[in-house]
């Protein structure tokens, strides 16, 4: 009977939501809820403050949302203090296109909150992530107001590019887009003019390599899309905050991203006109929240497998499916659609992952 105890604590151990992190549960989730605010911020410096406002919005219905389902389970508000309602609130808020009505945001991060995160018991029970969650709802029940927030956005002139039969194409998305919409990336702005040569000229020459014209400005677009792609600056940036205090295990972005890079630039651009080995790399890093979905969601340990090689496994599969539905698939935002794919499987790996320490343990 000891013996079966110690076995039944042991597989309990992988379904703790940290393991072999730096940082506690808390600290984490506090550390992203700042990151995702910086990014919010970015992208509100150039559409008159409207990202924060949803933000704000997002924020106070997730808080409200928390408090009331900890009191209707008879618990303590006090644990509003570990962040995780804050920051799953402004995860949520990086998915929404910057345009949308709050007035469609409000039930996505309510259905987040109260079904996904508490219907599942709780910060580290649940299987999804409650941010990616909130963002698939609101998507599938309102999908004409999220279409019509976007228009005009890099990823919806690609779509009207493609759709009107792909002139001019040649693989660069980015001149997909200006051919079908004239003026969408400037030839004269600063960022262009002054910094890609200075970039070309001292960095990248080391490197033998040129950043072609206009990608800079995907850094710092003032067009409408989704947040994440509008502040992608302060996201890659508080990306190298997260991994530099080891707040997530940066492996898993690194695999995510290397096999999503990988098939990308081997086939991305077939479909786009061009041939094998000529994929818009830049793009589709820089453009449907890609970079949120390999350092915020794919990289959640609450929401992911615990054991090392399952972890990988994961990783690559995700980054592979992003790729799969992203450029096959023709699914813009193919790379949070594949995160939400993987935690589908979590329950079956995690099944896996403690049959395989049972069996190890009984042997």
């Amino acid at each position: 009977m000891l013996r079966y105890q110690g076995m039944y604590y042991e597989r309990q151990e992988l379904l703790r939501p940290q393991v072999n992190l730096s940082c506690s549960t808390p600290g984490r989730m506090w550390l992203v809820g700042i990151c995702a605010f910086m990014v919010i911020l970015q992208s509100a410096m150039s559409d008159a403050f409207y990202s924060l406002l949803l933000a704000a919005v997002v924020l106070v219905t997730a808080l409200l949302t928390e408090i009331i389902a900890l009191h209707l389970k008879g618990e303590k508000t006090g644990s509003l203090k570990d962040g995780s309602v804050v920051a799953s609130a402004l995860v949520f808020t990086l998915l929404l296109p910057n345009r949308i009505s709050p007035l469609y945001a409000v039930p996505g991060i309510i259905f987040a909150v109260a079904v996904i995160k508490h219907c599942f018991g709780g910060l580290g029970s649940n299987w999804l992530n409650p941010a990616a969650g909130g963002w698939l709802f609101m998507r599938l029940s309102w999908p004409g107001a999220f279409s019509r927030a976007l228009e005009g956005s890099s990823l919806s002139v690609l779509e009207e590019g493609v759709g009107a039969g792909l002139s001019a194409a040649d693989g660069s998305l980015v001149n997909l887009i200006n051919t079908n919409s004239a003026h969408f990336f400037s030839n004269n702005g600063f960022l262009e003019t002054s910094v890609r040569p200075f970039l070309n000229n001292s960095v990248f020459s080391f490197l033998r390599i040129e950043l072609p014209s206009s990608y800079l400005e995907l850094f710092s677009s003032p067009h409408p899309g989704i947040i994440a792609d509008r502040g992608i600056i302060a996201l890659l940036i508080g990306a190298i905050i997260i991994l530099a205090i080891r707040a997530s295990r940066s492996w898993i972005s690194a695999v995510w991203l290397g096999v999503f890079i990988f098939f990308t630039l081997l086939a991305g651009a077939l479909p786009y006109g061009a041939g094998w080995w000529q994929g818009d790399v830049l793009f589709a890093l820089s453009t449907g929240g890609t970079f949120a979905a390999a350092f915020l969601l794919a990289a959640d340990p609450a929401t992911g497998a615990k054991s090392t090689g399952s972890v990988i496994i994961s990783a690559a599969l995700g980054g592979f499916l992003a790729w799969l539905f992203r450029f096959p698939g023709g699914e813009a935002y193919g790379a949070l659609i594949s995160v939400m794919v993987i935690n589908a499987l979590l329950p079956v790996i995690r099944n896996i992952e403690n049959y395989c320490l049972y069996e190890k343990r009984a042997s």
